[in-house]
């Protein structure tokens, strides 16, 4: 039986936990392949620096060439991250007819449709399943499980280093500030958490998350992105107070053939099945016409989490390469890109005013979102300590984004209006 041999772009924590799976699952892998599978090159920066892995140091280079022109290498792996320099790696090894698996989230949300197109064309598979949420297998069940269903809608949790901080926040009482530290501490959080915390790592596996499961071509620009970084321990416990939990979700729905596509804080009921995950884990919740709802949790990151889903792919192409089916998986997407505008995308929306505390306010108040023919589900009407300030706290019915941001400047424009301290989107459980 000929051995199939692997070339790895990378050998940091994920390519150092996909060398130990492919070293200690030998027979495993042997019985779904039925085949040998081996590393033959490791392509590093360094050659002599000390490795998370025991290694042959004969496996390493420095010379990207060494892999990507070897012919006797079937698959190239994927795990260098960074786009621009990866993507030109990608596209030179599926000209030379090989095979890709990646974990590099980055790139297939800018360059997915290229790569995928190259893939294509060359008669290759590019398999990348690692580069949404970790070890959970929600691409593959996108594509194959849920293949026959209409998706309406998939909610995610898909950034763990958000779910981290918002739940010691919401928790322990604690500030954004203080928890990020500890995250970063922790290792739960980069040294410039920027794409994390502003939703930017959320945004990139939505694009993914939503070609996917609508086949429609997202891009990253269609996605409305907010992070976390103004959250204060008031918004969440006041949140607490009616009932809801707050987690940064990755929101695409589906209606009409017209989709939407965002990343932002959001309150959850708490009896809805995302409001329950805590800490680093993630979960994506998808919605089926026939399936009805649907939910896959497991760690979102973490180096044997992200190297077991690698492993797979790479089993999907060594058996796609042992039937010669190899390039024939890609479907385009099926449906032309339609995106709803503001006045075609609803939701309930949590809302937190300082008004002057004089008589007449509310009802000022009230008049404004009457006029919008937006209710109330909830209010809160709490004293604040100081200059005669009242705290109102709302949670709407459903309005359009178009009415919803109309009616937030029109609170800003009123005198007895000092502040609107925040804004967030409000699900429950049902949809």
């Amino acid at each position: 039986m000929k051995s199939i041999s692997v070339g790895l772009l990378g050998l940091g924590t994920v390519g150092s936990g996909v060398v130990k799976i492919i070293e200690n699952h030998q027979n495993k892998l042997m019985h779904q392949v039925g085949c040998p599978v081996t590393i033959k090159k490791v392509l590093v920066q360094e050659i002599n620096k000390m490795r998370q892995v025991d290694i042959d140091k004969n496996l390493l280079t420095d010379n990207a060439n060494d892999i990507l022109f070897d012919k006797e290498i079937d698959v190239v792996i994927e795990v260098m991250g960074g786009v621009l320099e990866a993507k030109e790696y990608l596209l030179t090894a599926l000209r030379q007819g090989k095979n890709v698996v990646t974990a590099n989230k980055d790139l297939m949300a800018l360059h997915g449709s290229e790569l995928l197109s190259a893939a294509s064309e060359f008669g290759c598979d590019l398999f990348y399943e690692a580069s949404v949420a970790g070890g959970i297998p929600i691409l593959r069940s996108l594509v194959d499980g849920l293949a026959s269903d209409h998706i309406t809608q998939l909610m995610g949790i898909v950034n763990g280093t958000t779910n981290y901080i918002l739940t010691k926040m919401s928790n322990e009482g604690r500030s954004y500030d203080e928890v990020l530290k500890e995250a970063q501490e922790l290792g739960f959080a980069e040294a410039d958490p920027t794409s994390d915390v502003e939703g930017l790592d959320a945004a990139r596996k939505m694009t993914i998350l939503a070609t996917l499961g609508f086949s429609m071509p997202v891009n990253l620009d269609d996605v409305t992105v907010s992070g976390i970084s103004k959250i204060t321990e008031e918004d969440l416990r006041y949140g607490k107070q009616l009932g809801y939990t707050m987690k940064l979700i990755g929101f695409a729905h589906r209606e009409d053939e017209k989709v939407e596509v965002s990343v932002q804080p959001t309150f959850l009921s708490d009896n809805h099945p995302l409001a329950s995950v805590q800490n680093e884990y993630n979960a994506v919740y998808v919605y089926g016409e026939a399936v009805g709802e649907t939910m896959f949790y497991g760690p979102g990151a973490g180096s044997l989490p992200t190297a077991t889903a690698i492993v797979s792919d790479l089993v999907g192409v060594i058996k796609n390469l042992r039937l010669g089916v190899n390039g024939r998986s890609t479907v385009s997407p099926q449906f032309p890109k339609r995106l709803k505008d503001d006045s075609e995308k609803y939701s309930k929306y949590f809302v937190r005013i300082h008004v002057q505390d004089e008589v007449g306010v509310f009802a000022e108040i009230t008049s404004i979102f009457a006029k919008y023919g937006v209710s109330f589900e909830k209010i809160l009407q709490l004293p604040v300590k100081k200059n005669e300030i009242a705290e109102i706290v709302l949670v709407t019915h459903h309005a359009s984004l178009t009415n919803y941001e109309a009616i937030l400047n029109q609170l800003r424009s009123l005198a007895a209006v000092k502040e609107i301290k925040c804004s967030y989107r409000v699900v429950r459980k049902s949809i």
